[in-house]
């Protein structure tokens, strides 16, 4: 069985959770109440997600702030 690369908190942010509800960068950061760069820095894969940026997106797509965490410990450095 060969092992799939890492991927970044920001594609599974893009891909799982904005995409299928149209959101926007800007909207999901009106909506978490933060910068549009910020978002956009994670988004781009240039950015990490912080335990505060854990909580507010657990809170606003009804997961734990543990679950977004763990995507970015499971990413290479």
């Amino acid at each position: 069985m060969r092992d799939l690369p890492p991927v970044h908190p920001g594609e599974h942010l893009r891909e799982d959770f904005m995409a299928p509800r149209g959101l926007t960068a800007e909207r999901l950061a009106q909506h978490l109440d933060l910068p549009v760069s910020y978002i956009q820095d994670i988004l781009t894969e240039h950015g990490g997600i912080t335990a505060d940026t854990a909580l507010r997106l657990a809170r606003y797509f009804r997961t734990t702030p543990a679950f977004w965490l763990n995507l970015q410990c499971d990413e290479e450095p």
